[in-house]
C-alpha cells in the first residue's frame, strides 16, 4: 500500500463494490446487519492486537518468505468476499471458476505447457500432496526420493499417503547429489524423484537439466517442487547453471507453485499442474447433490480439495492482468531485482571482517551468512547475538541450523562435515530490497557493533 494512499484504495474498491453490487439491484432489499459502535471497538481492539507482528511488508523486514500481497489482489480479494464463492463447483463461483482456469493457464503458459490438468489449491503443501498423490497412483508401492534440502513436507506426504520416502545428500552447494541420486536410481525401487527449484532454506535449485537424462535411463517420475522458486523462471539475470534447470522445466511431469509466496497474492493460494491431463482420471467421484445445476467440468472434479476460496482466483486472476507473466516485463524485472539485492548483500558480506559467507552465490534471492569466530559452536552463538541486535534497529532476519560444509573447509578446519552452524539468512524476496540495501547493511553493522560489546570472545579482525 505504500504506493498508494489508504483512501485512494478504498475510494477504489468502493467504486468497484457500487459496480458489482449494481448487479443485484433487481433483488428486493437484503442489507447487511449494521457494524455498530461495539463492532468499531472491537475492530479497533483487533488492530491494537495486531501490532504484535513484525513488519511483513517494510523492506526492513528481510527473515522468512512473507511478501506483501498487491494492492489489486487486496482489492480484488475483498471485493470477491461479498459474494464470498466456492470453487469447488459451478453452481458456487461462476465467475471465479472461470477466472481460476484463466489464472492456472496462464502459470502453465509461464512454464511452457499449452496443454495441462491443474487449479488452485489452499498452498503448497496441499499442492504437493496432490502431485504426489497422483504420484503414487500410477506406481504404487514405489518411494519418494527428494534432497534432505527438500522441504519437510515431503516425508510427512509421504507418510499420509503410505509411500515409502527416501532422503537423498545434498552436495556442498545445497543441491541434489547427482551420484547418490544415480545409486539410488539403481535399485529401481524409486517411483518418484522431488526436484526442488528453490529451496526454502537457501533457495538452491537442483540441476534438472541432469535429472532429466537419468530419466531417461531409469524410468521414473519427476515432481518439481517450485512453490517457492518457480516463478523465477521469468528472471533474465540467472547464472547459467540456475536456467539450465528453468530451462528444462516444461519436460517435468508435475509442478506445484505459490502464487502467495513471490505472486503478490494473500496467503491460502497454491497451484498444482500436471503435464499429462489424463491423470484426471484418478480424481473421479460421485456425489448425489454438489453439482445440481452445472453439466461443465467444474474445478472440485480434479482436485482433492473440496471447499476452496474463490476469492484467491479472482485476486490471482487480476494481479496477473495489471502484471503478467512476461519476460522483461515489470513482474520479471521486479524478481530480478530480488536475485540481485541478495547478490549484493552476498558482496559485503563476502568483504566484511566479520562475517564468513558459503563458497556459492545467491541462486535465486536468499542469501545466509555466519559471524566469524574459530568454533560452529562460537559462530551460532554470535550469530544468535547479531540477530537479536539487528532486530533492535529495526533489521529483522531469520536463523537457520546448516551444514558447515556448505562454508569454505578452511572456516573451521577442526570440524567434521556432519556438523551443523546457527547461521543469519535474509530472504529478499521484495522488489524493494535492492534500494534499501544500504540501509540494511547500515543496520546490521551496528547490530555487530552491539553485539560485540556483550560479546566474551572478540570478534576476529
Amino acid at each position: 500500500m505504500a504506493d498508494e494512499p489508504l483512501d485512494g484504495f478504498f475510494q477504489r474498491l468502493a467504486e468497484a463494490q457500487r459496480r458489482l453490487d449494481a448487479s443485484f439491484a433487481h433483488l428486493p432489499a437484503s442489507p447487511l446487519p449494521p457494524l455498530d459502535e461495539a463492532a468499531t471497538a472491537i475492530l479497533n481492539e483487533v488492530a491494537i492486537k495486531l501490532h504484535d507482528n513484525y513488519p511483513y511488508a517494510h523492506p526492513l523486514y528481510a527473515g522468512q518468505m512473507l511478501k506483501p500481497p498487491h494492492p489489486i489482489a487486496r482489492a480484488s480479494y475483498a471485493l470477491a468476499m461479498s459474494v464470498n464463492p466456492n470453487n469447488h463447483a459451478l453452481d458456487g463461483g461462476r465467475a471465479s471458476s472461470a477466472m481460476e482456469i484463466e489464472a492456472v493457464a496462464a502459470l502453465a503458459k509461464m512454464f511452457g505447457w499449452p496443454q495441462h490438468l491443474g487449479h488452485l489449491t489452499s498452498g503448497g503443501t496441499f499442492a504437493n500432496l496432490e502431485a504426489l498423490w497422483i504420484a503414487g497412483q500410477l506406481a504404487p508401492g514405489k518411494s519418494i526420493a527428494a534432497s534432505d534440502q527438500a522441504h519437510y513436507t515431503h516425508s510427512r506426504i509421504s507418510a499420509v499417503l503410505g509411500l515409502p520416502f527416501v532422503k537423498i545428500p545434498s552436495d556442498n552447494t545445497g543441491r541434489i547429489d547427482l551420484r547418490a541420486l544415480e545409486s539410488l536410481l539403481e535399485t529401481q525401487t524409486i517411483g518418484t524423484v522431488v526436484v526442488t527449484l528453490g529451496t526454502t532454506a537457501i533457495g538452491s535449485v537442483d540441476p534438472l537439466d541432469e535429472i532429466l537424462k537419468l530419466q531417461q535411463r531409469y524410468n521414473f517420475r519427476i515432481h518439481v517442487d517450485a512453490a517457492y522458486g518457480g516463478y523465477f523462471t521469468l528472471a533474465a539475470n540467472l547464472t547459467p547453471q540456475i536456467r539450465a534447470a528453468y530451462e528444462a522445466i516444461s519436460q517435468a511431469d508435475s509442478i506445484v507453485i505459490d502464487p502467495h509466496k513471490h505472486g503478490l497474492q494473500p496467503y491460502g493460494c497454491g497451484c498444482v499442474l500436471f503435464r499429462d491431463s489424463t491423470v484426471g482420471r484418478f480424481y473421479k467421484h460421485d456425489s448425489p447433490y454438489t453439482y445440481f445445476s452445472s453439466k461443465d467440468l467444474h474445478l472440485g472434479e480434479i482436485s482433492l480439495e473440496c471447499s476452496r476460496a474463490g476469492a484467491s482466483a479472482v485476486a490471482l486472476w487480476a494481479t496477473q492482468q495489471l502484471v503478467p507473466y512476461i519476460p522483461g516485463g515489470a513482474f520479471a524485472q521486479d524478481l530480478e531485482s530480488s536475485h540481485e539485492a541478495a547478490l549484493e548483500l552476498y558482496r559485503r558480506l563476502a568483504a566484511s571482517p566479520h562475517f564468513v559467507t558459503p563458497s556459492f552465490l545467491p541462486a535465486l534471492d536468499i542469501a545466509f551468512w555466519t559471524a566469524k569466530s574459530s568454533t560452529p559452536e562460537l559462530s551460532s552463538a554470535l550469530a544468535q547475538r547479531i540477530f537479536d541486535e539487528a532486530a533492535r534497529h529495526d533489521l529483522h532476519l531469520a536463523l537457520a541450523t546448516l551444514p558447515t560444509r556448505f562454508f569454505p573447509p578452511e572456516t573451521w578446519p577442526q570440524t567434521e562435515q556432519s556438523a551443523s552452524v546457527t547461521c543469519l539468512r535474509s530472504v529478499l524476496m521484495k522488489p524493494e530490497h535492492l534500494a534499501w540495501i544500504d540501509q540494511i547493511w547500515e543496520r546490521l553493522s551496528n547490530a555487530i557493533t552491539a553485539a560485540e560489546r556483550v560479546n566474551t570472545t572478540p570478534v576476529p579482525r
